[in-house]
């Protein structure tokens, strides 16, 4: 497996890897999850993937993505500010240079099964150690993320925990809520560690399709 960063200068050359990126989201957010999220045949897209965002891939070596998550900066429309303010309750939402956005945090277990030591997915935490790299590569101190009480145990017991904004509330079936995840040096190596990998992931630039 390859971890990649994709940002929008380069969207046209990688076709299928977004084509890919978005097959998993709709399978993991609406087939699997049922989430009420915006399909469009066999994508799941919405209105933020126009705003230019980095994605962060993990991919096969025959191209196909099997888990990924979005980075925006914070200086513009954000998921958290924009659709689920409700989770600040009453804080100021953020909005600086220095804070990026996660969203959209998906892996598809079912293809990528490898589990660690301690059974949590090994995928998983090659995709955290991409976001703390591609947190430093924008020069950016923290990502604020929405996410479920579930994803925040599992940060925890990582050795990434979450600084929640406000106490978390049910939405639908879930109970949500808005918090920072800092840029630490203690984090990014239990990542390594929990990966079993002794450095960087994060590539610019994703390798072509392997030959048969």
């Amino acid at each position: 497996m390859q971890v990649v960063a994709l940002r929008h200068h380069q969207f046209g050359h990688h076709l299928d890897l977004l084509a890919a990126m978005f097959r998993l989201r709709r399978r993991v957010f609406k087939d699997r999850l049922d989430w009420t999220v915006s399909v469009s045949g066999e994508f799941e897209i919405d209105v933020y993937d126009a705003l230019n965002p980095t994605y962060l891939l993990i991919t096969t070596e025959t191209r196909d993505v099997v888990a990924s998550v979005r980075l925006l900066p914070t200086t513009g429309p954000t998921m958290l500010t924009d659709t689920f303010s409700s989770l600040l309750a009453g804080q100021p939402a953020p909005r600086s240079e220095q804070i990026l956005e996660s969203s959209r945090f998906c892996v598809d277990t079912a293809r990528a099964p490898e589990a660690t030591e301690g059974g949590l997915n090994r995928t998983t935490f090659l995709l955290f150690a991409a976001m703390i790299e591609g947190m430093r590569a924008a020069r950016a101190d923290a990502i604020a993320t929405v996410t479920d009480v579930r994803m925040e145990r599992i940060l925890r017991r990582a050795g990434w925990p979450l600084e929640r904004i406000a106490p978390a509330q049910r939405i639908g079936q879930t109970m949500a809520l808005a918090g920072f995840l800092r840029n630490s040096d203690a984090a990014l190596a239990a990542m390594y560690r929990h990966a079993a990998v002794e450095g960087p992931v994060l590539r610019d630039e994703p390798l072509p399709l392997a030959a048969a």
